[in-house]
């Protein structure tokens, strides 16, 4: 457990350390074991059963979570490490990035391609290629002129832009030149040796690269005037925070690390490999310790920072997505996997990384779709879109050496994919909105794996090209080449086909079924019965939910009850939840007591509030004769293949509440 700059592989560390385990008994009650530590860690698992921890130092505190269930585990140990942050609602959207646009009119014209296909879009992106000659907090006048009034025009259409900062800056700028390195230097927050004297490392910059010390008391200050002076020139919306393990081309510095130091030469090696490999050396130092204590949070340093620092320029909720990790970052960050290859395996691994981030805390977690490395195809790139549109965090992005991925650039197949999925993850963002509460209030996964909902089905623990948004939806995806149908494992309870395509799903014992799973389709997707569902308008902005009504949806179980609720602010409010100004409504229909559906306003502490235009139930068993609502009739229709009750123009708002009733 030691954070790395490395494409992931399956038997190697990666970005992040998560020591935090989660088990479960045979009688199916979980629990979970957290060692907090920021050392270099090995776990070694035994058949016993048992686990032993070893570390190279710090301080060791281990906990013990009861659970007696998988997710209250979860929640406990959420408990101890800090709730994830409430991303904006755009955040949500789908994003879209590549290194190596290398030009303003390059980024520009792929945008706007995808855009006119009929892609939904909410943010566009830039890596390092924007900067001048890689160095943070500028950007190149010549290859990107009109960056700042392109992010206007991006905001005018009600979308967003993101920048990617790495957290070393170039220490060999000519002086007077480049402010950051030169603030840092009278600020004095920047990574020294044991001498005393500033580390110069390599990372992208020309000659040399110095990294903050995020520890410093200076530090926040330092970043955050960095952050509002490039905030000045290009208006951006959110940082990715990058290589911040933290990774160096030198395996600590240029002529390697200082002898005779004990914390670069410890006498045993977790993993075997040496600990300065491709960072700064253990026995470099920090304000407040040496980096061997500090490697493993290095990436939380900086992501507390920037969060910090973005708060005073934009007064709104920050959005923060960083490749390293650890427990408790979520509070900052969201994170996504890293350098991933353009390969079904690392499409069908991505399913698993998504669901443990999930465990770990860290609900804003994703893959970049079609992969990052390699070439990707346009079959693989179809069913990845396919998947990814229902990733919490859903971005293309590849490197530089890669083909375009984006969906226009590969054609018919990925933009219809893209445009199709994309379009339903539009249509769910309210519910997924609310699971997201859910997280940064209570500690519940957002997507999660099913044995966390069905526990007691023992055939649901080695499911992991499946998984669940919260309790009430299923994704299956077609996850290998040539494939045509999809071989779900469905779990007991009533299943509805999320387009209506297939009748009411009854399962009385979990069981695999196939499904038709066309290239370019709709990934396969199930609500479960017992819940209800604000959904929103077809649209391609999250902007324009703000301008189109709501429907509720009602996936009656079978005692034909349903339960929901919605979260709903304005979406980019400051700490919007702990300053009390949002709603919060609730759902219930109840078909034995002739309720079709009803909308409780919980919580009413903004000014939003949503129009009703339609309603849907499904899993009503035959026509009712009369649907009121406040004794007044409204029109009906009943689909008797489908179950499905549909009103429409209905015009009611949330904030009111109403019953609508049938006879």
């Amino acid at each position: 457990f030691f954070n790395r700059d490395r494409p992931p592989v399956g038997d190697k560390n990666l970005y992040g350390n998560h020591p935090f385990l989660l088990g479960v008994d045979s009688d199916w009650k979980g629990y979970g074991v957290f060692l907090h530590t920021s050392n270099a860690l090995e776990v070694v698992l035994q058949p016993t059963p048992a686990v032993t921890f070893r570390s190279l130092g710090g301080v060791l505190d281990l906990f013990v979570f009861t659970g007696p269930t998988v997710d209250r585990a979860v929640q406990q140990y959420q408990r101890v490490v800090g709730f994830p942050a409430m991303p904006p609602y755009w955040g949500l959207g789908f994003h879209l990035c590549r290194f190596g646009y290398k030009t303003l009119n390059r980024t520009r014209y792929i945008m706007e391609s995808n855009i006119k296909a009929g892609v939904p879009l909410d943010t566009q992106w830039n890596d390092i290629d924007y900067m001048e000659r890689s160095n943070d907090f500028t950007y190149d006048k010549k290859n990107f002129e009109g960056l700042p009034e392109f992010v206007q025009q991006l905001h005018s259409s009600g979308r967003h832009y993101v920048v990617i900062v790495d957290p070393a800056v170039s220490g060999s700028e000519a002086p007077g030149s480049y402010p950051p390195y030169e603030d840092g230097l009278a600020m004095d927050v920047f990574v020294k040796n044991v001498t005393g004297g500033i580390v110069y490392a390599k990372v992208w910059n020309d000659k040399s690269s110095v990294f903050p010390d995020f520890s410093h008391p200076n530090a926040s200050v330092y970043w955050a005037k960095q952050f509002a002076s490039f905030h000045n020139e290009v208006p951006f919306d959110g940082a990715w925070i990058d290589m911040n393990e933290p990774s160096n081309f030198y395996d600590g510095h240029k002529d390697g690390c200082p002898p005779g130091q004990k914390e670069d030469n410890p006498p045993y090696i977790p993993g075997g490999e040496k600990l300065s490999a491709k960072t700064l050396c253990m026995s470099d130092r920090h304000f407040i310790s040496s980096h061997n204590n500090v490697h493993n949070i290095y990436s939380q340093l900086e992501a507390r920072a920037t969060y910090k620092a973005l708060v005073p320029i934009r007064q709104k909720r920050p959005f923060i997505i960083s490749r390293a990790t650890s427990p408790g970052q979520s509070a900052w960050s969201g994170h996504w996997s890293g350098d991933i290859s353009s390969s079904w395996e690392d499409m069908r691994l991505s399913i698993p990384n998504m669901l443990s981030f999930g465990i770990y805390g860290f609900p804003l977690i994703g893959a970049d779709i079609c992969g990052f490395n390699g070439n990707t195809t346009v079959e693989l790139c179809a069913r990845w879109h396919a998947l990814g549109a229902y990733s919490p965090f859903s971005r293309n992005h590849n490197t530089d050496d890669g083909i375009d991925q984006d969906p226009f650039s590969l054609g018919p197949s990925v933009i219809m994919a893209a445009a199709v999925n994309l379009g339903i993850r539009y249509v769910l963002l309210p519910y997924l909105y609310t699971l997201f509460y859910r997280s940064h209030v209570y500690g519940e996964t957002v997507a999660r794996p099913l044995f966390f909902e069905f526990p007691n089905d023992p055939k649901t623990y080695d499911i992991d090209e499946q998984f669940m948004w919260g309790s009430a939806i299923m994704f299956c995806p077609a996850l290998y080449p040539g494939q045509t149908q999809v071989n779900a494992y469905v779990p007991a309870g009533i299943w509805y086909d999320m387009y209506g395509k297939r009748p009411p799903i009854n399962v009385n014992n979990g069981t695999r079924m196939a499904f038709s799973a066309p290239l370019s389709d709709a990934t396969l997707g199930l609500f479960r019965g017992g819940h209800a569902f604000a959904l929103a308008m077809k649209v391609t902005t999250t902007a324009e939910h703000r301008q189109s009504p709501m429907v509720l949806l009602a996936a009656l179980d079978k005692d034909g009850a349903a339960r929901g609720e919605l979260f709903w602010d304005d979406g980019d409010y400051l700490d919007s939840v702990e300053k009390g100004r949002y709603n919060l409504y609730k759902f219930s229909s109840d078909w034995r007591e002739k309720v079709v559906i009803s909308a409780s306003p919980e919580k009413v502490g903004c000014d939003e509030n949503p129009l009703v235009a339609f309603v849907f139930v499904v899993g009503v068993e035959e026509a009712p004769k009369n649907v009121t609502i406040g004794g007044k009739s409204l029109i009906f229709q009943y689909d008797d293949d489908a179950k499905l009750l549909s009103i429409r123009d209905l015009g009611e708002h949330l904030n009111s509440g109403f019953e609508i009733n049938w006879s």
